[in-house]
């Protein structure tokens, strides 16, 4: 597999540090508010990437934070009348929701600031002691002098960026490019005890602390997230965890593009800016997932209420194909002409094409394309006729590992409304364990256990369907 690296600027083939585990970590929101479609494109790229590292034997440490510390949180929770980590549990609650939705599938780790600011503070103090940051009036700031190979991952040059850069009125930092590692308290503002004072972290430390906490490693495989966090966010990150470690912060930095409306950034300032919550009324969240990915994680999409229709009609028509197949399947025999039918090696085919498209950088258009060649072929030889059990099975595999459980497209229709979402994705992901555990027993020639599992989900109103690429399910 390769990958575009963002600080090399070029595709390199993928090697993690350990052999079938991946630790990647990928920035999550600012609990303050509900999110919009431009923050929900990381959280469905990251999603869907980590599901397919999944489906291609890794195991992955999956690590995205909650923010529940911050500027905006503080100033909103004034707003609300409730505390700032009341506040931030009441988004976090709602990004869930909306997650969920989404069928982005929750984390291995959630960290929040707040639950990690030991952590914080003794990674601050290592910085100071090593000369790389200082104390002023209870502030404690990076010092980017110090540390030469800052700007390489954006690739931006020091002495522009100083030129550029401006110091905010009450900052005491001894240059503009200078960023705080942890602020002191102002008069009735949350706060945790440290060396330098009552205060809270900036926002930069949070990640590179909390990624090295839930990985127990100073090196991250993958650090994700979108364009706009490359600079300051990601440089700064990369600054202080190097300058902490002497070692490579992140061996491969995935960057997914913006989202604009009209051909412009969405941004709130410019008040061009839509909620999940709101489209969410409109669409359904698969929807808004192949809305995502039938763009390449690297380029921009322009936003707009056609778009997403256009987008519909297009997954309707896999969803045809794949409604077609779970019929034909049902009716349990070969087709009229099956022994003239050239659907398996065409089948083969396309299933090289879509690993060989993914496996390069995680191309997600380009293998969701693919199956729109799959559709005519299976539609022609359901009419045709000449097809097998077999060959169908085989299509009906494809469609569901790749459109269902890697890309979390299929099926929407039965997932209307969020409660059932909701249930829908937990009962999913409760039976696929279920179907792990048969294919185990069955393994181990556990005949007794596995029909018991099939018996049992059986009386749920499941079916399962042995075929010879594997274990599938459906509603009878």
């Amino acid at each position: 597999m390769r990958l575009y690296n963002t600080i090399n600027r070029k595709k390199e083939e993928f090697i993690p540090l350990n052999e079938g585990l991946v630790n990647m970590y990928v920035c999550g929101p600012t609990t303050y508010n509900l999110i919009h479609i431009g923050n929900a494109r990381p959280m469905i790229v990251f999603d869907a990437f980590r599901r397919y590292l999944l489906s291609i034997n890794y195991k992955v440490n999956f690590i995205q934070n909650y923010t529940d510390v911050d500027d905006k949180i503080i100033n909103k929770s004034k707003e609300e009348g409730i505390g700032p980590l009341e506040l931030a549990a009441k988004y976090i609650g709602e990004y869930r929701k909306d997650a969920q939705s989404l069928r982005v599938q929750e984390a291995t780790f959630h960290p929040k600031v707040s639950e990690n600011i030991p952590q914080i503070v003794a990674f601050v103090a290592a910085l100071i002691d090593k000369g790389l940051a200082y104390e002023v009036e209870g502030d404690v700031y990076f010092d980017v002098k110090n540390y030469k190979p800052y700007g390489k991952l954006s690739g931006k040059n020091i002495e522009d960026l100083k030129a550029g850069a401006r110091v905010e009125i009450g900052e005491k930092k001894h240059s503009p490019l200078d960023f705080a590692l942890w602020k002191a308290a102002k008069a009735g503002e949350i706060s945790w005890d440290s060396p330098w004072g009552q205060g809270r972290p900036g926002w930069h430390i949070e990640c590179s602390t909390m990624s090295m906490e839930y990985t127990n490693s100073p090196t991250l495989d993958i650090h994700g997230g979108g364009q706009d966090l490359i600079f300051p966010h990601h440089e700064n990150e990369v600054a202080q965890s190097e300058g902490y470690t002497d070692k490579t912060f992140v061996n491969y930095w995935m960057h997914n593009g913006f989202i604009t409306v009209n051909k412009e950034k969405m941004s709130k300032s410019l008040g061009n800016f839509f909620l999940v919550r709101d489209i969410l009324e409109k669409f359904p969240g698969e929807v808004i997932r192949y809305f995502i990915l039938s763009t390449h994680y690297r380029n921009p999409i322009d936003f707009n209420d056609q778009a997403l229709v256009e987008s519909e009609k297009s997954l309707s028509k896999l969803m045809n194909i794949y409604k077609l197949l779970q019929v034909k399947i049902s009716e349990k025999q070969d087709g009229l002409k099956a022994g003239s039918e050239d659907l398996p090696g065409a089948l083969a085919q396309i299933e090289m094409n879509i690993e060989k498209a993914l496996q390069d950088d995680f191309n997600t258009a380009l293998a969701i394309s693919y199956f729109f060649d799959g559709g005519k072929l299976i539609t022609k030889a359901v009419n045709s006729g000449e097809y097998t059990l077999a060959s169908l099975e085989k299509a009906y595999f494809l469609y569901d590992k790749y459109l269902n459980q890697i890309l979390g497209v299929l099926p929407y229709e039965e997932l209307a409304g969020e409660e059932n979402v909701n249930e829908e994705n937990d009962l999913g992901l409760a039976i696929d364990i279920l179907l792990k555990v048969r294919a185990l027993a069955r393994s181990e020639k556990n005949y007794q256990y596995g029909d018991l599992i099939r018996n049992e989900l059986n009386n749920m109103g499941i079916e399962i369907v042995d075929t010879k690429e594997g274990s599938l399910w459906k509603r009878k």
